[in-house]
């Protein structure tokens, strides 16, 4: 058994195609079809529906894909760690971040950057919170910034970053603009642009509005952080912001951002790797990373913005 088999038969469970498979192998078509028919005959076991087009896995080769995955992480962390005790922390760091979190990931790449000068980083900034949970575990990505809960403890390591806390993002004409706090009925009045309800963070939001037997129905929904700021900017709609996010964007002129209250709500931040041993060097390296570094205390400046 070779691991480019094992890579040719991931990379066909990844791409559900053939042709796309041996492209992003590069390598040709009949060269990845031989060389997983070549594993089948090898552990005696039909691993691909084969017909004129990719017809699936068999429910053994969904199987050992698993396992395909696993022996090819550990191949990548054993080369990880050998040419971290030769040469230094060396290669790709592969983070994936929830969309509402993606604005304090500078905060530990920054840090992780200075202290392993020979890494680079990958950031993938809106992914769902069941994708990172996914991709950390088939070894798709090293780590997560997500929310936290206590479940994940029981297959994932986690290393609490910070509370996500909430703001109303309106324009200054409106009147809540000109008040310390807002409260969340009083946001739930407003013509809202808010998150998709497929992203973690919106659920959130809707949780706490259920709490308060509020049901608002936003005019706008997006996948973006970046554009809710952008509609509440034009004017027509307010917007419930995480404050993490006023440390990449400030208050925009012609905006405001007031804290929410009734209820003081917040949302545990954190990251996330694989419950494995020994692990990612690479995702070690960013869980010591983030040990070192008091997320919570530069965001926490921002909880309250000035002149809100």
């Amino acid at each position: 058994m070779l691991f480019r088999q094992l890579e040719y038969l991931v990379a066909l469970a990844r791409e559900r195609h053939f042709a796309r498979a041996a492209q992003s192998c590069y390598v040709s078509q009949p060269a990845l079809s031989e060389a997983i028919r070549k594993l089948e005959d090898e552990l005696d076991v039909l691993l691909v529906r084969r017909g004129r087009t990719f017809g699936g896995l068999t429910p053994e080769g969904e199987r050992i894909v698993l396992w395909a995955q696993r022996i090819l992480a550990d191949r990548d962390a054993l080369k990880d760690e050998v040419d971290a005790l030769r040469t230094g922390l060396g290669g790709r760091l592969r983070i994936g971040s929830v969309p509402t979190a993606s604005g304090a990931v500078s905060q530990l790449t920054g840090p992780f950057c200075a202290a392993h000068p020979l890494v680079t980083v990958e950031v993938l900034a809106d992914l769902r919170a069941e994708d990172i949970l996914h991709r950390v575990r088939n070894f798709e990505i090293d780590a997560g910034i997500t929310y936290l809960d206590p479940s994940l403890a029981e297959s994932f390591h986690t290393v609490a970053l910070y509370e996500e806390r909430y703001v109303l993002l309106t324009g200054v004409a409106d009147k809540l603009a000109r008040r310390p706090t807002a409260t969340w009925t009083a946001a739930s009045r407003l013509p809202l642009c808010l998150l998709t309800t497929s992203m973690q963070g919106r659920r959130v939001l809707d949780e706490v509005f259920a709490g308060l037997g509020l049901r608002p129905t936003p005019r706008v929904e997006t996948d973006s952080v970046a554009s809710l700021f952008a509609h509440v900017r034009a004017g027509r709609w307010a917007s419930i912001v995480p404050y993490a996010w006023l440390h990449v964007f400030g208050v925009p002129h012609g905006m405001q951002a007031v804290p929410l209250v009734e209820p003081d709500h917040s949302a545990p931040i954190g990251l996330v790797t694989a419950a494995r041993e020994p692990g990612s060097v690479m995702a070690r390296a960013l869980v010591e990373t983030a040990r070192r570094t008091d997320t919570a205390a530069v965001l926490e400046r921002l909880a309250h913005p000035p002149g809100s």
